[in-house]
């Protein structure tokens, strides 16, 4: 019996995008299809990752979508590399969020997300998330759009069927202030409302451990339902994302690893509220 192929991170990125600029133009599936002479459930697939993209298939949607310049070549070459595993996403420096995390996020059954040094970004607040962009030199005009990203991607968590959310940070992340020890406070408020839901677990690896294998960088491991496991690794201006099984596999055994050594979630639970205390207290 054969298989049925599964899409890239490459291709699911591609026609998630392609989805958005048809919806920005405001245009049914119909309404493309009959431009171009094609049947709807085809642009779909294609918007789904369910079928291939093929450049001149992209191209032809550019046109409908009057995208030129640019974009217009970048998301044709995304095409051409459409059945390649693994994908670095280069971004200019201010960009929002990796766009590609963002829409694959929403498909994912299990997310596992160890932080070393800052809190995952599904669980920060507004406060905490602008104090971060303004240690990173964000310019003041392009953190309100930051903010706005990064809070729009914890909309997953509050659907109907919420994925499984497993948090790992270090004791330091905690211990950081980041904007104020007030902020700080009710971020790790926040925290804790978050791990009350039956869907989110939080475990942290206390400074006591003094070393461990999760020092050398953050990283998120996804889950889904009718697609394949994807690694996502976040720089400065860009993101890796491995989906080779071996690669993935690797950051599973890493996880379970990390999941070994941190506190259990109810010590972990009341580590946060004790350092909660002692930044409402600073």
């Amino acid at each position: 019996m054969a298989t049925t192929k599964q899409p890239t991170v490459i291709g699911r990125g591609l026609g998630g995008e392609l989805r958005v600029l048809r919806e920005g133009r405001k245009m049914s599936l119909k309404e493309v299809a009959d431009l171009l002479g094609w049947q709807a459930s085809k642009i779909s697939r294609m918007e789904t990752g369910k079928q291939g993209i093929r450049p001149a298939d992209v191209a032809s949607l550019l046109v409908v979508y009057r995208v030129t310049g640019r974009d217009r070549d970048r998301l044709v070459k995304l095409a051409e590399r459409s059945d390649d595993t693994g994908y670095w996403e280069n971004q200019p420096a201010l960009t929002a969020e990796s766009k590609t995390l963002m829409r694959i996020e929403r498909e994912a059954t299990g997310i596992v997300n160890f932080e070393p040094l800052l809190i995952p970004g599904l669980v920060q607040i507004g406060d905490y998330v602008r104090a971060l962009m303004r240690v990173c030199n964000v310019s003041d005009q392009d953190i309100d759009s930051r903010v706005a990203a990064r809070l729009a991607r914890q909309a997953i968590l509050t659907k109907d069927e919420a994925p499984r959310l497993q948090l790992i940070v270090d004791e330091m992340v905690l211990r950081r202030v980041l904007g104020s020890p007030k902020i700080m406070a009710r971020q790790l408020r926040r925290v804790l409302e978050t791990v009350e839901e039956a869907t989110t677990t939080l475990q942290v690896l206390p400074m006591s451990l003094r070393g461990h294998s999760g020092l050398d960088g953050a990283f998120t491991l996804l889950d889904f339902v009718r697609n394949k496991p994807v690694v996502h690794l976040e720089h400065k201006i860009s993101g890796l994302f491995l989906e080779e099984p071996d690669q993935v596999e690797f950051f599973r055994a890493e996880a379970d690893t990390l999941s070994e050594l941190a506190l259990s979630p109810a010590k972990s639970a009341e580590l946060v509220a004790t350092i909660a205390r002692e930044h409402d207290r600073e």
